[in-house]
């Protein structure tokens, strides 16, 4: 039997997937159960429980762990718990605020910067962005969204404002639940073309315009996810602050 045959015959056996894989599963996993607040804002992560769950030895489920803290999506207690990071709402004008302005200085820089080849890359997340939009697949709308946003601030060139951004991203995927939540999951194409009005501006290198449909874009998306924790009485309860 040759190798291939063989590594066929322990797959179709059910032998457990290597270890690299397995970290990549449950990562993959929870990550997404994270950002869809399927798992809530400040929960208990056991790790024998995602071992059992997962059909994997506890090492496995600890290394993805760690990738998730460096992603700020888990938090690791003093008495050596693991939580689903919570949310502080009470922080939240202060983020909207460096929020709104990473939005505006990083497509402006963009648009002084760019490069026809940084334009292609550009394009190709926002043509993901809305693929994913007709599909109503809300985790890729809130990745693909972050890499958009992200690749903007990359054109622009300036690395204490990419490093920053990429930080208030990571912060405010969850957040993201919440605002796509306000529209029943459906993001109404008026919101969709302003990714495509700063795209252009961006490509014309018109640095005026792209400041202004960025702070266009932050406004509107602080106002629904402000009007959606306040009308949503359910959050009391559910969340933690």
């Amino acid at each position: 039997m040759d190798a291939d045959s063989k590594g066929n015959a322990v797959e179709a056996a059910g032998a457990k997937p290597r270890r690299g894989h397995g970290v990549s599963t449950a990562y993959d996993t929870l990550k997404q159960e994270i950002l869809e607040l399927k798992l809530r804002p400040g929960s208990p992560v056991d790790e024998t429980e995602l071992s059992t769950r997962f059909g994997m030895s506890r090492t496995p489920i600890r290394e993805a762990l760690i990738k998730l803290a460096n992603d700020g999506l888990v938090v690791t207690l003093p008495n050596r718990s693991t939580i689903v990071a919570p949310l502080d709402f009470l922080e939240l004008p202060s983020f909207y605020d460096a929020l709104t302005l990473m939005y505006r200085v990083t497509t402006r820089l963009a648009a002084q910067n760019r490069t026809d080849a940084e334009v292609v890359r550009i394009r190709k997340f926002q043509t993901d962005y809305a693929e994913a939009v007709a599909a109503k697949d809300v985790s890729r709308m809130i990745e693909v969204n972050r890499h958009f946003h992200s690749m903007i601030a990359r054109a622009g060139k300036n690395r204490y404002y990419i490093e920053l951004f990429d930080r208030l991203l990571d912060e405010g995927r969850r957040l993201l639940r919440f605002y796509y939540s306000s529209f029943n999951d459906e993001l109404p194409q008026v919101y969709l073309d302003e990714h495509e009005k700063m795209v252009c501006a961006i490509e014309a290198r018109d640095v005026e315009t792209a400041d202004r449909i960025a702070k266009q874009h932050a406004d509107q998306i602080v106002r629904q996810i402000q009007s959606y924790i306040v009308d949503d009485r359910r959050l009391n309860g559910d969340i933690a602050f």
